[in-house]
């Protein structure tokens, strides 16, 4: 509609002589998208974007749709022809429009109300979700059947932890099928890392080339949960990779992480990353040429508007066979015709990127790269964790409060339930993996602040705009986990840790109360609340308390550290302590009694502040995990 109405200029002086224009980025302003999306779902039976609402000075919608040729065409009027008609009818019949205000306003709050249910019984409801999102499984491509695919990150996260508690095969096979298909298909960059938006089709070959920060946050995360438990090393190269992409083409000099990759480069969607064996052989010679396009499917005929997609349909050990060679040896000439081919691909015209940082996707990556950087032990990645976290810190809050975004140089919106809900998880995590004090505090305030600004104490659950926002027609809720987690799960989860660390009951009954009010929404369509299933999963329990002890200089502290987090342990917290009284450490009823062993650090496991004697080894932690931990 831009191209094609918005720049045109006849339609555009038209616009201009009837209408007020405001032009609205999405993700800058979800409140309003998500007003405004359910008028238009409410009238039209359907969503989507572009989104073209029609409203009255007073903001209450009266005419909206989504995309609208400029002319007559698909059976949908033009656009030209509508500004006129709207226009028209706002002259001659203001009053109607008017007087239907207060009725389309309630009926939008009706929207935001959930189907009221009994309390959450939260095994039950782990069973129920299972059963449902297992009907949808495809076990021939991985991922839930049907084409457009999306990556199923949360719910894939969910059937991890199903597995873990219960032992169901399905669980942990879905998972597996699901990551490797993913990563050997087109929706992954093969060359440069990262996945892609979604895949066209339903085995993951043509891409919408896209490239979203959120779902690398996210999917970066699932795999390191899948090497974690499996010990496969392919899962490990993948999230290498995505974030080693991130580093490269995604972050600021300042540590912000930038939001988005278009798809489309010199006009065309997809040139930036096709190639065809033309290419190949001239960059790579004859051998290694051959062996590319053999490895990652390049033909003449090609798979995309005659080019290639890369993907890799076939096993290391069958090409290698072929090939006479060993699998070690095509993996390293693998690796060195991917980097020959990255930086032959970096002459190339690269798609525009959208530079705006936002506070909630940032949230996400950090937690991305603070987990990975301890159980991959990699100290670049927990570099990058703590330049973002500084960054956000120092430069997105005014007055003690959270920005939304941050671009140019300013920052501004003030922040949404989302963007303190996954900042918050964020730091939280990095100060579990980093026993660094100067992440939990910040976490702590922010935590009160979200309580202050979202609870709605009446409905039992958090609003997704703070009470000091700008005042709206109706003030809308964040319940659905869709290309990111809403902010009322992440919220639960949050406080959920934090009632264990502080000791804090408030924090859990605000948790426990919003998944009671959630709870027949769960039952009824648990594949829209994945990353909210997680909380149950937590909730439900048991959850692993670690005190550990010691000064973070010492060599032996990061062993036991980087011990815990070597164990897929989804449902656990961290609290630290030097050995030393602390006032700020006395917080944490977890730390009290708990010293130095024989003057050297030492690990506490607990349940429920119930701990074991404390261990000073990491063999005999790994022991001790390895008994109390479900199969």
């Amino acid at each position: 509609m831009e191209r094609e109405s918005f720049e045109n200029e006849t339609i555009a002086g038209l616009m201009n002589e009837f209408f007020v224009n405001i032009k609205v980025d999405r993700e800058e302003r979800p409140d309003l998208d998500s007003i405004y999306m359910g008028y238009v779902q409410m009238t039209t039976g359907s969503g989507g974007w572009p989104m073209t609402v029609f409203l009255t000075p007073e903001q209450i919608p009266f005419f909206g749709g989504t995309y609208f040729p400029p002319d007559d065409r698909y059976g949908r009027p033009g656009f030209t022809r509508l500004c006129s008609a709207v226009s028209q009818a706002y002259r001659t019949r203001k009053n109607e429009i008017t007087a239907s205000g207060p009725e389309i306003v309630e009926a939008l709050q009706k929207m935001n109300k959930l189907p009221e249910g009994r309390a959450l019984n939260g095994i039950e409801t782990l069973n129920l979700a299972f059963r449902q999102l297992s009907e949808r499984f495809d076990w021939v491509n991985g991922g839930f059947a049907g084409a457009p695919k999306f990556p199923p990150s949360m719910n894939l996260a969910f059937c991890l932890r199903y597995y873990l508690r219960t032992g169901q095969p399905a669980a942990l096979d879905f998972v597996k099928l699901t990551l490797d298909k993913m990563a050997s298909g087109g929706m992954y960059d093969q060359i440069g890392g990262g996945f892609h938006r979604y895949s066209v089709d339903d085995h993951w070959l043509v891409p919408h080339f896209e490239k979203m920060l959120y779902d690398n946050a996210l999917l970066s995360r699932v795999y390191l949960e899948a090497y974690q438990f499996t010990g496969e090393e392919s899962y490990k190269k993948i999230v290498v990779e995505i974030l080693e992409y991130v580093q490269r083409e995604m972050t600021d000099p300042t540590g912000g992480f930038y939001s988005s990759q278009d798809a489309d480069s010199e006009g065309e969607e997809g040139r930036y990353f096709v190639w065809t064996p033309d290419e190949m052989m001239m960059i790579l010679g004859n051998e290694l040429g051959h062996l590319f396009c053999s490895f990652y499917d390049v033909t003449q005929g090609g798979n995309f508007e005659a080019k290639n997609i890369l993907n890799t349909p076939h096993a290391r050990k069958d090409v290698a066979q072929e090939a006479g060679i060993s699998v070690e040896e095509l993996n390293a000439k693998l690796e060195e015709g991917r980097r020959r081919l990255l930086v032959e691909r970096e002459k190339r015209v690269k798609p525009g990127r959208d530079e705006k940082i936002l506070t909630s996707w940032n949230g996400l990556m950090l937690a991305g790269f603070a987990l990975a950087g301890r159980i991959l032990e990699r100290e670049d990645f927990l570099k990058t964790a703590r330049d973002n976290a500084h960054f956000i810190l120092q430069r997105m809050r005014r007055d003690g409060k959270l920005l939304r975004v941050y671009k140019d140089g300013q920052a501004k919106i003030p922040g949404y339930l989302e963007d303190y809900a996954n900042l918050i998880e964020g730091l939280l995590t990095l100060y579990e993996v980093t026993g660094e004090s100067n992440w939990i505090e910040p976490a702590e305030v922010l935590t009160d602040l979200l309580l202050e600004q979202f609870w709605d104490p009446n409905e039992s659950s958090f609003s997704l705009t703070g009470k000091d926002h700008e005042r709206l027609i109706t003030r809308v809720k964040d319940y659905y986990d869709n290309a990111t987690p809403a902010g009322n799960s992440v919220a639960v989860i949050n406080l959920l840790r934090f009632s264990v660390l502080s000791g804090k009951k408030r924090y859990r009954e605000i948790a426990q109360s919003v998944l009671d009010t959630m709870a027949a929404a769960l039952t009824h369509y648990p594949g829209g609340f994945g990353y909210l299933l997680l909380g149950v999963d937590f909730l439900v329990g048991p959850v692993k308390e670690f005190a550990l002890v010691g000064e973070m200089g010492d060599p032996r502290t990061r062993e036991l550290l980087s011990a815990i987090f070597k164990e897929f342990l989804p449902n656990k917290v961290l609290a630290f302590s030097a050995g030393k009284v602390s006032a700020k450490m006395n917080l944490f009823p977890l730390l009290e009694g708990k010293t130095l062993v024989g003057g050297k650090p030492a690990v506490y496991v607990c349940e429920n502040y119930t701990c074991r004697a404390p261990v000073d080894s990491k063999e005999e932690l790994k022991s001790l995990l390895s008994r109390s931990t479900p199969t």
